[in-house]
């Protein structure tokens, strides 16, 4: 393991729970340390996600914090990236980067974060920057095309599987990474897992833009163009729902074991109920926590029968 910087600590369970729905259910289902990378991960990636929906912010001052928050990660001193971390992050939450008060606390807690990732071992903590960065990039990009009053509207299908690329197939990449860490049964399957891994990311942005869509436009979002058919959105959420369903069903026939199975095949149970929601009754249609509960329960059987973790649906 890496040294720590300093004495920060974070309640990582705690900002997890404040700042996601899915994944504070399916990250506690990872075996460690993959369980503890994630969860690094996540909060890291969610930083940047926080600067880039700060709408209320200018588009110099979004773009400016993603820099910033850049150069944190690329300092190769521990002890100074902390020191700059506390400044930064106190001004920050001062200027209110959302109303989420999770997430303001969140940006507030990225010294402690960042301290988190130093203890990761190398390979992790490497990796996880890799693509933090990355992906923090792409945000800038589509920051700076936002207009004056914040709006961003994209302008065709490819272009919104550009954004969910740089939002969500990154971080579908750096968890396979992750997995295949120090796991030498998952090596056959690699190549596999890596053609899927940006589908699998892309499939759940999806199903959240088609789901959120009015909320977003009346927020000066407007990912689907008004120009594309919703159905074509719809069919390419099925088509990347499946290819996260074979990537789970190539998990599972490396024995991979069974948290990584749950945590992959969660948020995929949970993503098609929803598109099916939101295919039948619109935008805004959320699935309850009764239903939630279900899908747990029936996944939990599933994976106790040994059956198939997903199924290709198309």
């Amino acid at each position: 393991m890496s040294p720590r910087a300093s004495g920060e600590t974070a309640d990582l369970d705690r900002l997890l729970e404040q700042t996601s729905r899915t994944f504070a259910l399916s990250i506690p289902l990872l075996p460690e340390p993959t369980r503890r990378e994630v969860t690094v991960a996540y909060l890291l990636f969610r930083i940047a996600d926080t600067f880039e929906d700060a709408s209320h912010w200018p588009s110099a001052a979004r773009r400016e914090a993603l820099s910033r928050f850049s150069d944190l990660l690329r300092a190769p001193d521990p002890a100074i990236r902390i020191d700059e971390a506390r400044r930064l992050a106190a001004g920050w939450s001062a200027a209110g980067p959302a109303a989420h008060e999770g997430y303001v606390e969140l940006v507030s807690e990225t010294p402690a974060v960042l301290d988190e990732l130093a203890g990761l071992a190398p390979a992790a903590g490497a990796s996880i920057r890799e693509h933090v960065l990355r992906s923090a990039a792409g945000m800038s990009e589509f920051v700076a095309r936002t207009t004056d009053s914040g709006e961003l509207a994209l302008t065709s299908l490819q272009d919104l599987r550009s954004y969910c690329y740089a939002v969500a197939g990154i971080v579908g990449e750096m968890l396979t990474e992750l997995f295949l860490l120090d796991r030498p049964a998952l090596a056959p399957i690699a190549l596999t897992l890596r053609d899927r891994a940006s589908f699998f990311g892309e499939a759940l942005q999806l199903v959240n833009i088609l789901k959120d869509s009015d909320s977003d436009a009346q927020e000066g979002r407007r990912y689907i163009a008004a120009s594309l058919d919703r159905r074509d959105v719809f069919a390419l959420a099925r088509r990347d729902l499946d290819a996260a369903a074979e990537y789970i069903l190539a998990l599972q026939s490396a024995g991979a074991p069974r948290g990584l199975l749950a945590f992959n095949a969660l948020p995929v149970e949970l993503a098609w109920a929803t598109l099916e929601k939101v295919e039948k009754r619109g935008p805004g249609s959320k699935i309850s926590r009764f239903e939630v509960s279900a899908i747990v329960a029936r996944l939990d059987r599933t994976l106790d029968r040994g059956k198939p973790a997903a199924r290709v649906r198309s």
